[in-house]
């Protein structure tokens, strides 16, 4: 059970930690350089809330072993799982015989996910499917491979740049992320530009399409910004995977709670669960 103060007053169920569903996912080091006290204190106060925590940008690769080991281990500390983020695009450009190794040193460190993201890269789906096969083989640690529409991804982009980089089939991303589950994926990312970030107007046509056809229990949304994820519980409910800043954290848990919300899902937002538990 979540643990909280007011237990007297209305909150939606929560599953407890592992959970399936209303899995949030936070940024680490990046735009700012979270060391471990300011980590812990989030953790100390909303950690139960939290379930992947991850290094953006390569991060972790302008760190002591010491540092990055340390924010693991608080996270762990917490059942938060710490994911490396999509450095391996940087890799597969800079240091592409060196894929595996980086995987092993992943391995190594105590990460528990490796995204697998090609946002930048011109790369076929046989390879980077090759590369979820090859992480949930041979490596005790997750793939999460990232799946998106446009070509370019990544790095905030202007809209205008990204219009001329041309955006790609949603069909293209729902057979990925297909392949990408049969190769032993638990989760995928949906990278939120061309759908609902950097965006002269927002495809959330793209986004039903994808949770439809892949399943959204399989899905984490990327939503970088209070819009953008009180859209996806609007439209989606307060149980969906979103991957939000980690100053978003207690905006978005009160809004999945239904404690708060914006004017249209301030008092609306709700789960309904079976007397006997069930789900």
């Amino acid at each position: 059970m979540v643990d909280r103060t007011f237990e007297f007053l209305h909150h939606n169920e929560r599953e407890d930690k592992p959970r399936e569903k209303g899995i949030t996912e936070i940024r680490g080091p990046y735009y700012d350089p979270m060391g471990p006290r300011e980590l812990r204190d989030i953790l100390e106060t909303m950690g139960q809330y939290v379930d992947i925590y991850k290094f953006s940008g390569g991060s972790f690769a302008l760190m002591p072993e010491e540092a990055v080991t340390e924010l693991i281990d608080i996270c762990h500390e917490y059942d938060v799982k710490v994911s490396t983020g999509g450095y391996v695009e940087n890799v597969l450009v800079r240091d592409n015989d060196k894929v595996e190794q980086y995987f092993e040193e992943a391995e190594r460190l105590g990460f528990d996910i490796v995204e697998l993201s090609s946002g930048f890269l011109a790369i076929g789906t046989d390879d980077m499917v090759r590369m979820t096969e090859v992480v949930a083989n041979d490596y005790e640690i997750e793939p999460k491979p990232e799946i998106n529409v446009q070509f370019g991804a990544g790095g905030a982009t202007d809209p205008e740049i990204l219009e001329e980089q041309g955006q790609m089939s949603p069909e293209q991303a729902i057979e990925e992320g297909q392949r990408h589950l049969d190769a032993g994926a638990n989760l995928l990312m949906v990278e939120a530009e061309g759908i609902t970030e950097e965006v002269t107007e927002w495809r959330t046509d793209v986004a039903y399409q994808i949770a439809n056809e892949l399943g959204i229990e399989n899905l984490v949304f990327e939503a970088p910004g209070p819009e953008m994820f009180e859209w996806y519980i609007k439209n989606f409910g307060p149980e969906v995977n979103l991957f939000v800043d980690n100053s978003q954290i207690v905006e978005l848990e009160c809004m999945r709670s239904g404690l708060w919300g914006k004017a249209t899902t301030w008092g609306r937002t709700t789960t309904w669960k079976r007397d006997d538990g069930s789900k």
